[in-house]
C-alpha cells in the first residue's frame, strides 16, 4: 500500500537560528509509533540561519546523508578532517565511534536548506568516512547504493536511495528490491502507483510509506524534485 504523511503532519520546529520538519522522532519531537521506518532513522528538512551552527556532538552508528538544497556548509569532525558542501551537492559521513561532528552554515548573509537522512549502518561494514557527488539535472538519478554502482555513495546498508528530478507531466517507473520504501517530494508535485493498490498524490514536503509494491510509477504533475528511499531491510 502507500501510505501518505502530509508536511502538515510532520514535527515542527523553530527556534530562531534553526527551522526543522521532522518525519520521524527526532530532538523534542517524539512519537513513540515514528521512531524510523527499517534502517531509516532520520528523514529531517532544515533551514539554518547564516552563520549559524550545530556544535560538536557524537552519533550512533549510522550513515547521514545531507543533501545542499541552498547554501553551503562546512562539516568538522574532532580528527580535525573539514569538508565544504554547495548548492546542488550531497555529502556522506559514515560516522565513526569516539568521533564528534559539527555542521556550520560558512554564509553570513544565505540560510542553508538541506535535507538529512540517517540511515543504520551495519556494524560489519567500513566505508570512506566521507564521500560526495554533485546531484544530476537528470531525471533519474541513482544517488546512493550498497555497491556504489552508477558513480554512486556507497552504503552500509542494503539500501538504495533514487534522486529524481522530473519536468510536469513525466513519468518514471522504477522496480523495488523489497517490500518497504518511503518516497519524499522535495519540492512539486506527484502521483505515485503501485502494482497493486490505489495510488496517493503527494506535495511540497509530503512523503510516503510504500509497502508490498514491487514497482513503483511516478508522474511529476508539477516540475518536481523527490528521494526515493527502497529499503529492502
Amino acid at each position: 500500500m502507500i501510505t501518505c504523511r502530509t508536511a502538515q503532519q510532520c514535527g515542527q520546529a523553530d527556534f530562531g537560528w534553526l527551522q526543522a520538519r521532522y518525519t520521524f522522532s527526532f530532538g523534542h519531537y517524539f512519537d513513540p509509533k515514528l521512531m524510523g521506518y527499517a534502517s531509516l532513522r532520520v528523514l529531517n528538512q532544515e533551514v539554518l540561519a547564516p552563520g549559524a551552527s550545530f556544535q560538536p556532538r557524537t552519533y550512533p552508528n549510522v550513515d547521514i546523508l545531507n543533501l545542499i538544497l541552498q547554501g553551503e556548509a562546512e562539516y568538522r569532525d574532532s580528527d580535525g578532517n573539514t569538508v565544504r558542501v554547495g548548492t546542488g551537492e550531497a555529502l556522506l559521513l559514515a560516522t565513526q565511534a569516539g568521533l564528534s561532528y559539527s555542521e556550520q552554515n560558512i554564509s553570513s548573509s544565505t540560510p542553508l536548506t538541506r535535507m538529512q537522512l540517517w540511515l543504520d549502518a551495519c556494524p560489519e561494514r567500513s566505508n570512506d568516512r566521507v564521500q560526495h557527488l554533485s546531484l544530476s539535472a537528470q531525471p533519474h538519478q541513482l544517488l546512493a547504493s550498497p555497491d556504489g554502482a552508477q558513480g554512486s555513495l556507497q552504503l552500509r546498508q542494503q539500501v538504495w536511495i533514487h534522486h529524481l528530478n522530473l519536468p510536469a507531466g513525466e513519468q518514471l517507473t522504477l522496480a523495488l528490491n523489497g517490500p518497504r520504501a518511503y518516497l519524499q517530494s522535495i519540492h512539486g508535485t506527484l502521483s505515485a502507483n503501485g502494482e497493486h493498490h490505489d495510488g496517493q498524490k503527494l506535495t511540497c514536503g509530503d512523503g510516503a510509506f510504500i509497502r508490498e509494491e514491487n514497482r513503483l510509477t511516478l508522474r511529476a504533475e508539477t516540475p518536481l524534485r523527490a528521494l526515493l528511499i527502497d529499503l529492502p531491510v
